[in-house]
């Protein structure tokens, strides 16, 4: 699912360690493969992860994958993209947005 070494895969497994203990902050893309503005969405946040290496972690959860995880955030509709920082959801954006949209949900 994801086309940049620099994007990881969370999934219902390793959500807990891999993003809400981190001591970064992390970017979440909830996504599907059966969702076009997914697939759309998914170079924006490839390019994003190689621009942040080291300031933010960047992945993505398949929500068909991992609906644990998509139900206890309340994704409804993809893709969503979540900024977790402290273990704590600190900003959201549901649909196809820009670059500089997710630059400024890290920055919150």
């Amino acid at each position: 699912m994801a086309s940049s070494n620099n994007v990881q895969v969370f999934n219902d497994l390793n959500f807990e360690t891999e993003v809400l203990t981190s001591n970064v902050p992390v970017l979440v893309d909830f996504t599907a493969t059966w969702c076009g503005p997914c697939r759309q969405l998914s170079p924006i946040v490839d390019q994003l992860a190689n621009e942040l290496v080291g300031q933010v972690k960047v992945g993505k959860v398949d929500i068909d994958d991992s609906p644990v995880t998509a139900g206890r955030y309340g994704v409804r509709g993809v893709p969503t993209v979540m900024v977790f920082k402290n273990g704590e959801r600190s900003a959201q954006h549901v649909g196809l947005t820009t670059k500089q949209k997710l630059i400024d949900l890290v920055k919150v």
